[in-house]
């Protein structure tokens, strides 16, 4: 069996393709369990306008009738941003949604392996996964982690939640060999703020020297993905110290009500939302954006 028959592009990517140029992978989580209507659909096509700007084309990633589609419609986005029964895709849902034709928005892990298929190299995120809190009890530990070390995509997100264990995070990475880079920070981000207690491996100010780094990375045959960590605009950033308590709000909710697994992620979105009046919505759609811009600019230099 190919793979290459579960594969659909759309126009644009496929132009790109046959071009040689820069394309920039998007997951499609956001889309449909990430953000509320119609402020789902209105960042996509944003995100995606913002890595046309920057001189790369975007591709949207996300399973529709058991088909990988790389690169979306517009009518393809509005879709995934209403339709109730588009399954949340990580690793292990692939074979299966697939194999039963029906849909699914890909996550971190789900994206950066549909991108390595169809051989694009740079991925734009809000935030990463990582290990849960309490995890050296109940495991949790989200298999972004785990695509990171083996999959050769370099992914620019904003940092890791808050609402994970960063600590944790950080040893887990460095155990797999994943470089944790900074742009232009020396701490690392976490999503809603800038700052976090802990620092990055490295700090590279250009988005050339990422690409750099990046490329040197896989010519050595290193396989695995670069985290490239790339701070809330200044102007969107919330206090890591009122974060901090919201999230311990949310948290405390979490485990009354019995929230486990991969609800725990849109459980916890939706509860700061609510805490931070809307405010961590809209900087949300910031840090994802000025994401898509680092990656369309690391990927234009990767092409050269």
């Amino acid at each position: 069996m190919d793979y290459k028959q579960w594969i659909v592009y759309s126009e644009e990517v496929k132009q790109a393709k046959e071009q040689g140029q820069p394309i920039v992978a998007l997951e499609s989580t956001i889309i449909s369990h990430g953000m509320p209507y119609p402020a789902n659909v209105e960042t996509a096509l944003g995100v995606e306008e913002i890595i046309r700007e920057h001189g790369a084309v975007p591709a949207t990633i996300a399973i529709i009738n058991g088909k990988i589609h790389i690169g979306l419609t517009k009518e393809e986005i509005e879709f995934l941003a209403k339709a109730t029964d588009v399954e949340k895709a990580s690793r292990r849902d692939l074979p299966y949604l697939l194999m039963k034709g029906k849909h699914g928005a890909t996550t971190v892990a789900a994206t950066m392996i549909c991108a390595e298929l169809a051989e694009i190299q740079i991925f734009a995120t809000g935030g990463i996964g990582g290990v849960h809190r309490g995890a050296e009890t109940t495991m949790d530990i989200s298999a972004d982690l785990e695509e990171l070390a083996n999959t050769n995509v370099a992914v620019v997100c904003a940092g890791a939640k808050s609402i994970l264990d960063l600590g944790l995070t950080l040893e887990y990475l460095e155990t797999k060999g994943v470089p944790v880079v900074g742009y232009e920070t020396d701490v690392l981000p976490a999503f809603y703020t800038r700052t976090s207690p802990f620092s990055v491996d490295y700090r590279i100010d250009s988005s050339n020297e990422l690409a750099k780094m990046i490329e040197t990375k896989w010519a050595l045959g290193l396989n695995g993905g670069v985290l490239v960590t790339n701070p809330i605009p200044e102007e969107h950033s919330m206090e890591e110290s009122f974060i901090t308590g919201i999230i311990e709000k949310a948290l405390e909710e979490a485990e009354k009500e019995n929230i486990h697994g991969k609800e725990v992620t849109p459980f916890l979105l939706s509860k700061v939302k609510d805490l931070t009046e809307g405010k961590s919505l809209e900087s949300n759609i910031a840090l994802v954006k000025n994401n898509a811009k680092l990656a369309a600019e690391i990927a234009v230099h990767l092409k050269k």
